[in-house]
């Protein structure tokens, strides 16, 4: 299939697509529900998207670009301490306006698992952070192509996410955020 005829009809559609699947999760996610809810119809969503995979492909790189773009928004002052930063990055990630972002990141990376071949650009869900990681903890970087601080900070920061999504306790894991960023502040032995 080409390009729609209406690219503004076929970006209002993703981002209506977005936010429904923001709000109610991938899970059971079928064309003729979606175009009901969207004020559509299943034949329109095809026409613009080719293929409910391609749908999917594109609500996701959307709740990624969006993701991208509030944070950095949201990243702390380059003078700040690195607990300072990790705090602020952490308040960011997660504040209850991000919960749906958060769902979605951990619904997609378990479907992932089991089928990886649905989708062909996740990787991009990890590595899109390194850059913007990697200039906010610059200062503590080991190394010329550093990798590893922010792969550090992102697998503490999405299992901590993950706790508190599934449990709700957020002064334990604020308590939990502290403790790595007094760890990860402090000079090397």
């Amino acid at each position: 299939m080409g390009r729609p005829a209406d690219p503004a009809r076929r970006d209002r559609v993703l981002a209506q697509a977005t936010d429904h699947v923001l709000a109610e999760g991938l899970a059971g996610l079928s064309l003729r529900p979606l175009a009901v809810a969207l004020g559509t119809s299943p034949r329109m969503l095809l026409y613009d998207f080719g293929s409910k995979q391609e749908l999917v492909t594109a609500v996701l790189a959307e709740a990624r670009r969006r993701g991208a773009e509030r944070l950095a928004h949201g990243l702390p002052p380059s003078g700040a301490t690195v607990q300072e930063r990790l705090r602020g990055i952490w308040t960011w990630l997660s504040a209850p306006e991000r919960a749906p972002f958060v769902r979605l990141f951990f619904e997609v990376h378990a479907d992932l698992l089991a089928h990886p071949e649905h989708y062909p650009d996740q990787a991009g869900a990890v590595t899109d952070w390194f850059g913007p990681l990697s200039t906010v903890f610059a200062d503590i970087a080991t190394g010329n192509d550093d990798t590893a601080t922010p792969t550090l900070v992102m697998a503490v920061m999405r299992g901590l996410l993950f706790d508190l999504t599934t449990t709700g306790e957020r002064e334990r894991t604020d308590l939990a955020l502290e403790q790595f960023a007094a760890l990860l502040q402090a000079p090397a032995p």
